[in-house]
């Protein structure tokens, strides 16, 4: 249960990016702003300023639609994970910290998380739903064709057809990945074990 005494009936609530990781910004709610919250799936904040509620993107349509919520240790703290829908700071900014909000390589837990959606979803009509259908072994021949690609650009090719190529093996290896029941982080863990 939330603590709302500690400061005169509010909470500070940190607003983080749920694809990115990135703090977008800092805001307190009271109870009414929580319950608000947990209503909409939007981010509602006590304004301060205003002395009322206020939902993130009301005027500017930029919304924070929730992912998930945790209270801290002290359960005086809420770390609300979001999908912003345009930039968060009044400024126009992606943070209010002046931070752009892009981390590239999440980029992959993205991809797999898609590439897991197709698997339970199976559209019609969908390059990996095919791949899933052929089975194991097509799969596993595309990792190796992407592969030998990927090193005849790497000795005798282009920059930019490695990274074209070496996208592809990386994209091929997810959907690998993910028919064996494995993610890519579970790669990086196992890359983690190693490093010294």
């Amino acid at each position: 249960m939330l603590d709302f005494n500690k400061m005169g009936g509010l909470i500070p609530a940190i607003i983080q990016d749920n694809y990115t990781g990135k703090v977008l910004m800092l805001g307190f709610m009271n109870e009414e702003a929580l319950a608000k919250t947990r209503e909409l799936g939007k981010v509602t904040f006590f304004s301060r300023t205003k002395n009322r509620l206020w939902t993130k993107g009301e005027e500017s349509g930029n919304f924070l639609h929730v992912i998930s919520m945790a209270e801290d240790c002290d359960a005086d703290t809420l770390l609300i994970k979001v999908k912003p829908a345009g930039p968060v700071c009044h400024t126009g900014q992606d943070t209010c910290f002046n931070e752009e909000n892009r981390e590239d390589v999440l980029f992959l837990k993205y991809l797999q998380d898609f590439i897991d959606k197709r698997r339970r979803e199976m559209p019609e009509g969908s390059y990996t739903t095919s791949l899933f259908n052929e089975g194991i072994n097509r799969m596993a021949q595309k990792v190796g064709e992407e592969a030998v690609e990927t090193l005849i650009e790497a000795t005798n090719g282009t920059d930019d057809r490695l990274l074209y190529e070496a996208s592809d093996l990386i994209y091929h290896l997810i959907v690998l990945l993910s028919y064996k029941g494995y993610r890519i982080e579970d790669i990086a863990k196992e890359l983690q074990k190693r490093h010294k």
